[in-house]
């Protein structure tokens, strides 16, 4: 394994090379009954990547990719990669308004998508908004809202062949060049992540960032080339990224793909195929755990789980010998940046988030002056080190980093005596909710254009399955009375719909609590919501408060 901080082989395109020496006549992916061998990945790989060579694509040229878990964001990635370009996910939840900011701030200049992907017609969708994108020469293209955007090329369509035949005098030898040209300190991905702020804040990482990642979870994971891994953690975040495609193929195994997720689809799939290991957030192993197909599945093979996971029992898995939860990191870190191995002991999982990984520091920092604080002192966690962003996109290091190079990370936390970081949650108003973060700011924004409302503040609750749920507590305009359909009905218009909150509850201007400037003291607020919650028994996603 590459695990060495300092190895040259740290880059998108040596990796798919190392992989697929490694293990070529390996099945590497399943999809729809198809299977990629990992020399067929690195095949067809190639040719995209021939193709986008063909089609001006070079080192630092910004690659979107609008498409779901399948086959062709593996191929893509790792063509972009080869070519020297930049992989620039985009989120496939996102409504259209986030979708064209992550083009336009990316800079984005080629866009591969997919035609649709269920009531989403991602190409149609993407016209109707911008004729000039349909109407206009694919490879000159003039889109004043997309001002870099010059082409497009959809899976299935004949702009997808057009893509590939633009690769045709490229010679492999100039892709081996290309790859060898490439090192680990270059730009990679550009990954879109909710942050403090209205929009999404692109987080700009190197080669090395994911590929060490990869190979550091192959092993964290304990994954071996007989593992067979269901996921469905989004390709277009980190965990998906390195946690779920890297690791496995790192390990020579193989990753079972869905586009979407559907409890008794998943379940079915992980029988058919055998799987042992299974990625998804918590609440959706808790639908798996209660979709009713479960109890006639035999799903034996299933052997790398939490004991606590829903699954567990019919998987048989009784004994507390695997977790992959002692472990702290976020986007900046391209996931983590402590863990401990996941069959590490009992009473160290359970009580930690683990050890800096190498080649990464941790130090506990007071949140108002930025002082490193002692052993046990609670404080805010500040993070550097070898797979730590290389700063926000279009953001100046010195908004990003402390003057000692340290990201803060806005969570709160302390390191023991011997080294082992405990986490203890956030001291911003960061929501994080099925596994993703949310900014209160970007829903408060998107709300400015709702009429009926004074205020909208969002907050996160405590939910069991999500970590937290959104509710948004709102006080209406004068003279108006809008309803909780009304307010969710208009934010599902401009919001992905992980961002919408659950609930929405109404006060009175006199109900909150107001700071010196008349500003609402959003813990106060956080626990009126949850006494109100708690009062009309309101229930979310399956949990009662």
């Amino acid at each position: 394994m590459t695990t060495r901080p300092d190895s040259p082989r740290l880059t998108l395109g040596r990796f798919l090379d190392d992989v697929a020496e490694r293990h070529a006549e390996r099945c590497a992916l399943r999809f729809e009954g198809r299977s990629w061998t990992y020399a067929a990945l690195r095949r067809d790989a190639r040719e995209l990547a021939r193709g986008l060579v063909g089609a001006g694509v070079g080192k630092d040229t910004r690659v979107a990719l609008y498409m779901a878990n399948r086959p062709e964001w593996v191929l893509s990635a790792f063509a972009v990669g080869i070519a020297g370009g930049v992989v620039v996910p985009v989120n496939t939840y996102a409504a259209p308004e986030e979708r064209d900011y992550i083009l336009r701030h990316s800079d984005a200049t080629l866009l591969l998508l997919q035609p649709s992907l269920l009531k989403h017609r991602f190409l149609a969708e993407l016209h109707a908004d911008h004729p000039e994108l349909a109407e206009g020469e694919n490879g000159r293209l003039r889109c004043a809202a997309l001002p870099q955007l010059r082409a497009w090329a959809c899976l299935g369509d004949s702009s997808w062949q057009a893509l590939l035949a633009a690769g045709e005098d490229v010679p492999e030898s100039l892709l081996d060049t290309l790859v060898a040209e490439t090192e680990p300190c270059d730009d990679a991905m550009i990954i879109y992540t909710s942050g403090t702020t209205a929009h999404p804040k692109g987080v700009l990482h190197t080669h090395r960032a994911p590929t060490l990642q990869s190979w550091r979870f192959a092993d964290l994971l304990r994954f071996d080339e007989n593992d067979r891994v269901w996921t469905c953690y989004p390709f277009f975040w980190t965990a998906g990224i390195c946690m779920s495609l890297g690791a496995t193929l790192a390990a020579g195994g193989t990753l079972l793909l869905q586009e979407s997720f559907e409890p008794a689809a998943a379940l079915e799939l992980m029988e058919k195929e055998r799987a042992t290991a299974a990625h998804a957030w918590a609440h959706q192993h808790k639908a798996m755990g209660e979709d009713a197909s479960l109890a006639t599945r035999d799903l034996s093979s299933l052997r790398k789980l939490d004991p606590g996971n829903p699954l567990a029992a019919r998987a048989g898995v009784t004994e507390d010998q695997y977790s992959p939860n002692a472990a702290y990191g976020l986007s900046e870190t391209f996931t983590v940046a402590s863990m401990l191995p996941a069959d590490a002991p009992v009473a160290i999982r359970r009580g930690t988030s683990g050890r800096a990984l190498p080649g990464t520091q941790i130090r506990i920092v007071d949140p108002e002056t930025g002082e490193a604080l002692a052993v046990g002192e609670e404080g805010e966690i500040a993070v550097k080190g070898v797979t730590l962003m290389r700063g926000y996109y279009k953001v100046p290091p010195e908004r990003t980093f402390d003057e000692n190079g340290f990201f803060r990370t806005q969570d709160g936390g302390h390191l023991d005596a011997e080294g082992y970081l405990h986490w203890s949650g956030r001291i911003s108003n960061l929501i994080k909710t099925g596994g993703a973060n949310v900014s209160p700011v970007e829903i408060e924004t998107a709300l400015a254009r709702f009429a009926g409302l004074r205020l909208g503040l969002p907050v996160g609750v405590p939910h069991p399955t999500l970590g937290e749920a959104i509710v948004l507590c709102a006080v209406a305009s004068e003279g108006a009375s809008p309803t909780e359909g009304e307010v969710r009905g208009f934010l599902r218009e401009k919001l992905a719909a992980y961002k919408v909150p659950r609930r929405v509850l109404f006060f009175l201007p006199d109900d909150l609590s107001y700071t010196a400037n008349q500003k609402v003291q959003v813990g106060p607020l956080r626990e009126q919501a949850l006494a109100r919650l708690a009062a009309d028994g309101v229930e979310i996603d399956g949990h009662r408060y």
